[in-house]
């Protein structure tokens, strides 16, 4: 991991299409901005996992009916 220290106003470039800008500080909380192009998903983490972790299910969602099936048939 990279750790970088940056002060309001000051940012971080990554390849030459997105730009993440410290835009606020508050206590302990840090507002960053972030410049990207729009084909780039950008989520918070806990929205990430839970996108991931429905994506999962969708994908063993098949199964899982292909079983419910067999038994409502028997």
């Amino acid at each position: 991991m990279l750790v970088l220290t940056r002060k309001l106003g000051e940012s971080i470039a990554i390849d030459d299409h997105i730009k993440i800008v410290v835009v606020q500080i508050k206590g302990k909380q840090v507002r960053l901005g972030i410049q990207a192009p729009k084909e780039t998903k950008i989520h918070r983490e806990e929205v990430y996992t839970a996108i991931r972790e429905q994506n999962q299910q969708a994908v063993n969602a098949p199964a899982e009916m292909g079983r419910v099936s067999k038994v409502l048939k028997g």
